[in-house]
C-alpha cells in the first residue's frame, strides 16, 4: 500500500466496466494505486471513480472510455498516462467469449470477434504501453488468461483457440521483456460466476447462463481473481509469478465439476 511520502503506484487496466477488471481496478484503488480504469461503457467508468471517492480510498481511478481492439485509441491512452506520470503496470483483464460451437459448426464471425478481443487487444496495450514500463524500470504486465487457454475442451474450441493465443502471446512477451526488467504475470482462472460473461457467451440467455454454475459450491467470484491478480503484481519486483492457474475447489479439472 503506498503512503503520503511515496508516489502511487500507477496501473492501467483494461475490462474495468465489470467483472474481473472492475474488481480490479476497485482492490487496487482500496490498496493506494492510481487507476487508469479503461473499458467500453464510460458511465460504469465514472461510477466506479466516483465510488472510490465515496469511499475515501487512498487510490485514485481516472476512467478512460476505450475499446482495446482500437490501436488508435489504446495509443491515445497511453499519450495521456505519460503526459499525466506514466505507469509501472499493465493489467490486461478485457477478453470474453462467444458461443460454445463445435469445429464442425464453428461460427467464424464468433471466432473473429473472440480472437480480436482476446489476443489483438491484449497486443494493442502491449505495444502502446511497454515503452512505459520499460522507462519505468520496473514494469509489469499481468495477462488475464483462462484455464482454457491449456486445456481444450467440447464447445469452447474458439474461447480454447482465443485465449491459448493470448498464451502463447505472454510467454513470448515474457522471455522478450526480461532483458529489459519487465516482469510478465498470467493469471488463469478456471469457473468464475460474474454477471455477464456466461450470459454475455450464451447470446444473452440467463437461464442458460445460470445453468453452468447451477449446484457448483463457491465458483470462483471476481474478487477472488482480483485478489491473486493485485497479490501478483504488489510482490518484490524481482518476483515473478509467471503462470497462477486458479480454480474453485468444486472444479478439479475443466472436465470435472462437483454439483450438489
Amino acid at each position: 500500500m503506498a503512503d503520503s511520502s511515496t508516489p502511487p503506484r500507477t496501473a492501467v487496466v483494461t475490462g474495468a466496466t465489470s467483472g474481473i477488471g472492475r474488481a480490479t481496478a476497485l482492490e487496487l484503488a482500496r490498496r493506494g494505486w492510481r487507476v487508469y480504469a479503461a473499458g467500453r461503457r464510460a458511465e460504469r467508468l465514472e461510477q466506479l471513480a466516483a465510488q472510490v471517492r465515496a469511499e475515501g480510498l487512498m487510490g485514485e481511478v481516472r476512467p478512460a472510455p476505450l475499446d482495446v481492439t482500437d490501436a488508435a485509441a489504446v495509443g491515445a491512452l497511453a499519450d495521456r498516462v505519460a503526459a499525466e506520470g506514466g505507469a509501472d503496470t499493465l493489467l490486461n483483464i478485457a477478453g470474453g467469449a462467444q458461443g460454445v460451437d463445435a469445429v464442425a459448426d464453428g461460427d467464424p464471425s464468433g471466432w473473429e470477434w473472440m480472437f480480436r478481443v482476446n489476443v489483438l487487444g491484449t497486443l494493442n496495450a502491449c505495444r502502446a504501453f511497454l515503452p512505459l514500463l520499460r522507462a519505468h524500470g520496473e514494469g509489469t504486465v499481468l495477462n488475464l488468461t483462462s484455464t482454457a487457454a491449456i486445456v481444450a475442451y467440447e464447445g469452447g474450441a474458439g474461447y480454447n483457440a482465443a485465449k491459448m493465443g493470448a498464451h502463447g502471446l505472454t510467454g513470448a512477451l515474457r522471455l522478450e521483456e526480461a532483458e529489459h526488467n519487465v516482469r510478465v504475470v498470467e493469471v488463469l482462472p478456471g469457473m468464475v460466476h460474474t454477471e455477464e460473461f456466461s450470459k454475455n457467451r450464451l447470446g444473452g440467455d440467463q437461464s442458460a447462463a445460470d445453468a453452468v454454475y447451477a449446484g457448483v459450491e463457491k465458483p470462483l467470484t471476481a474478487e477472488d481473481v482480483a485478489e491473486v491478480c493485485v497479490h501478483a503484481v504488489e510482490l518484490p519486483h524481482h518476483v515473478n509469478l509467471d503462470q497462477i492457474v486458479m480454480r474453485p475447489v468444486a472444479q478439479a479439472a475443466q472436465h470435472k465439476v462437483i454439483r450438489r
